[in-house]
């Protein structure tokens, strides 16, 4: 691998025991081509190259900003807050009415990890199921590079490892996907089969940890 890299076997040695190094972007490029990398896997080494000094210390979100909350409130699609660690932290009356009571979940498993591997409601209510947790977790890991480190995010991971056997599962295959336009389809009680698409955005002028994912119905 090292000879396809470019690079001489000790340093790559050294980059698999996770020693203290600092790749070159040309190295990085050299390492991707070897180990012939997505453009998701491309970025995903480049970040963990560059990690977080902060990340130890690192707190997310608690609360999304009034005025945030007052322009999702606006929207006739559902929508809802996360910060970093994909807690959800506010969310409109359409989201309620399209997705379920968030209210009936208790603070901690408020989170979409947790909703989508262990809310028996989203569990019944997202009609692929077992494609939406292959691809969530797989958008979670690429998400959360930049956060490498943090301790909210490791005890996320490792709690529901322990709570779920489908995530441990899909968490060790180390997948990665980047938040897209997706489409999804619900089998809610009231509406029958509903076919979404979904958005994730990130809001200027607020924590740079926080996003908003919006809702529309398929034409």
């Amino acid at each position: 691998m090292a000879q396809r890299a470019g690079i001489s076997p000790t340093w790559y040695t050294w980059l698999e025991q996770g020693r203290e190094i600092k790749p070159s972007a040309e190295v990085l490029e050299q390492l991707a081509d070897a180990l012939l990398l997505t453009a998701s896997e491309r970025a995903h080494l480049v970040t963990l190259a560059k990690p977080n000094a902060a990340a130890s210390t690192l707190r997310f979100s608690r609360e999304a900003p009034p005025m945030l909350v007052s322009w999702i409130n606006g929207l006739d699609q559902p929508a809802y807050v996360l910060n970093g660690r994909w807690d959800v932290l506010a969310w409109n009356e359409s989201a309620r009415r399209m997705l379920g009571d968030f209210d009936s979940l208790a603070s901690e498993d408020r989170n979409i990890l947790r909703m989508v591997f262990l809310w028996a409601h989203w569990r019944t209510l997202f009609a692929d199921c077992a494609d939406l947790a292959a691809s969530v977790v797989a958008q979670f890991r690429a998400e959360t590079a930049r956060h490498a480190g943090a301790p909210e995010v490791q005890v996320l991971t490792s709690k529901l490892a322990e709570d779920s056997v489908e995530f441990a599962t899909l968490w060790r295959e180390r997948q990665l996907d980047v938040p897209q336009l997706k489409a999804k389809r619900l089998r809610h009680a009231e509406l029958g089969i509903v076919d979404l698409t979904y958005a994730p955005l990130r809001p200027r002028g607020v924590a740079n940890d926080l996003s908003v994912v919006v809702y529309s119905l398929q034409q």
